[in-house]
């Protein structure tokens, strides 16, 4: 039986972006999809936070949202069921794009497939035996039980993922068992549409769109999404079993909103073709694996972490996993990585996972009945009248406030942090259009680092230029994080080195092969100025 490099266990999202990291960084992944072609399941309605413009640097913004340019932040959002008014922020962080979770992995698909991913439906991973080189997984397929192995094995197979199971990884948390969310794709009549902000009317109530409004019986949620019909969505707290029984109905979703507001809304059945969502869940649950890692099998997305889906964190957490994993995956497989490289995959992304945990119990508080929560919700609601409370909780939501602690002493303010969009004054490429490859990038401003990438330039991309105000020099990981930083006017050249070292191995003598895909070749990049 022939070794592969990665298999995937999880044809979704985060499953398949990896995959297309992995295969920029020259490794050749198998994705094994349980479900027997790609999921039309209507799942989560858009992606919220920094991720967009990390698929904005990869390349795969406009093919994704249809719209030429970079990613334009939102001048308004919601945290808890309060407005977020973000256009009073300088330097907005939060950015949206609006596209179905069905429509993004038919695109992603179609991405992993131009990049020659091997996609395999209908294999389900039954089983899993690992040793010190490889793990060899069961699956149930087409051709019946075959046995695969690879050098590692990812679950990206969603919270109830089989992989961590197989793996024996624990999934501690909490389940909350006495709230019901139900959402259909409906039609409404243009009588209870307001023309102006395209909310909607109820009695003598006034919904805006995409806005949590909170009542003392739950929350009513109206959104009229760009492309297809509008979703409305009810929250309820400590109804009745029975009333669970059966499968979801409009005419349940009628009673569910006359008992939120107070009032009728006319639904009618959606228009155009479907799928169409009609569902009804009960309770949720909030978990965080006892590890990312067990030996050779590592976990991604939800079957890491499964949180509330309130402010739409989980496509984000989950993507930016895969752009973190995807190359330190990489450089472990093609022997060029650190010791400890893979390690830090876990270290890096769990307080990450935490926070997002935090804020979706904290908003999931915000929105809960009782006269002690409405007057929490007064008090939050004036402190979101400070631009630098509003500031804060932008940061949290888009994942700007991210700063992986490396232990460095004295490090320089953007070490660990989401490397800036620097662009050209005039002409040639954008620094984000430069991490469409997945390489790491060396940005130099000072003239003085030409040969400072030595022994790396199989793995790290040297670009050249002229900044006016600013650092000096930047190195940049593949997932768009500082590795180093300089503002001096001759950079450091040893903690340089060091840095390469730390994150990209050891130099190489003469001349090896590429970091990237099979064919590309090192490559240094020179731009006459930069602001």
């Amino acid at each position: 039986m022939s070794t592969m490099d990665v298999i995937i266990a999880g044809g979704g999202p985060n499953g398949l972006l990896l995959a297309c990291e992995l295969r920029l960084a020259g490794v050749r992944p198998v994705v094994v999809e349980r479900l027997p072609g790609r999921s039309h399941e209507h799942r989560a309605n858009g992606l919220v936070g920094q991720v967009v413009r990390m698929l904005h640097r990869r390349g795969l913004y406009e093919r994704l949202s249809g719209m030429p340019g970079p990613p334009i932040p939102a001048p308004r959002f919601v945290f808890g069921g309060l407005p977020l008014l973000l256009d009073q922020l300088p330097d907005n962080p939060l950015t949206i794009l609006g596209l179905p979770q069905r429509e993004l992995v038919r695109r992603l698909e179609e991405h992993a497939r131009e990049l020659g991913v091997d996609l395999r439906y209908g294999h389900d991973v039954t089983a899993l035996a690992q040793d010190g080189d490889g793990v060899t997984v069961e699956v149930n397929g087409p051709a019946g039980i075959q046995e695969l192995r690879a050098r590692f094995l990812v679950g990206a197979d969603g919270g109830h993922s089989t992989v961590r199971k197989l793996a024996g990884i624990g999934f501690p948390g909490v389940t909350r068992e006495d709230t019901v969310s139900r959402s259909t794709h409906v039609s409404l009549p243009a009588s209870v549409l307001d023309p102006v902000t395209g909310g909607v009317r109820a009695g003598d109530v006034h919904v805006p769109p995409f806005f949590h409004f909170r009542t003392d019986h739950g929350v009513f949620v109206h959104a009229p999404f760009a492309e297809g019909p509008p979703l409305v969505t009810t929250l309820e707290w400590n109804r009745p079993a029975d009333e669970q029984a059966g499968p979801m109905s409009l005419d349940e979703m009628r009673a569910s909103i006359r008992r939120v507001l107070g009032a009728d809304i006319p639904l009618s059945p959606p228009e155009g073709n479907g799928p169409h969502l009609l569902r009804r869940l009960t309770g949720g649950n909030t978990r965080l694996a006892e590890s990312f890692r067990a030996g050779r099998v590592l976990l991604l997305g939800d079957a890491a972490h499964v949180h509330s889906a309130i402010g739409g964190p989980g496509l984000n957490l989950g993507l930016q996993d895969a752009v973190n994993l995807g190359w330190k995956l990489a450089g472990t497989v093609r022997g060029w990585a650190p010791d400890d490289l893979l390690d830090t995959y876990e270290s890096e992304r769990r307080p990450v996972s935490e926070r997002v945990v935090m804020h979706t119990q904290a908003q999931s508080a915000l929105i809960s009945p009782g006269a002690e929560i409405t007057a929490l919700r007064e008090l939050f609601a004036e402190l979101l009248g400070e631009e630098r409370v509003v500031r804060h909780i932008a940061d949290l939501m888009s994942g700007a406030d991210i700063r992986y602690d490396w232990g460095l002493p004295d490090p320089h303010p953007l070490v660990g942090r989401w490397a800036p969009d620097l662009e050209p004054t005039e002409g040639g490429e954008k620094a984000a259009e430069l991490m469409k490859a997945a390489r790491p990038v060396l940005l130099d401003f000072s003239g003085t680092l030409g040969n400072a990438v030595e022994g790396w330039n199989d793995r790290v991309d040297l670009v050249e230029g002229r900044v006016a105000d600013g650092p000096t020099a930047l190195l940049i990981r593949p997932d768009g994080y500082v590795a180093w930083a300089s503002s001096d006017h001759e950079p450091d050249r040893e903690t340089l080195r060091t840095a390469l070292t730390r994150w990209f191995g050891a130099p190489t003598a003469g001349i090896p092969a590429s970091f990237g895909r099979p064919g590309a070749r090192p490559r240094t990049v020179r731009r006459d100025e930069w602001q």
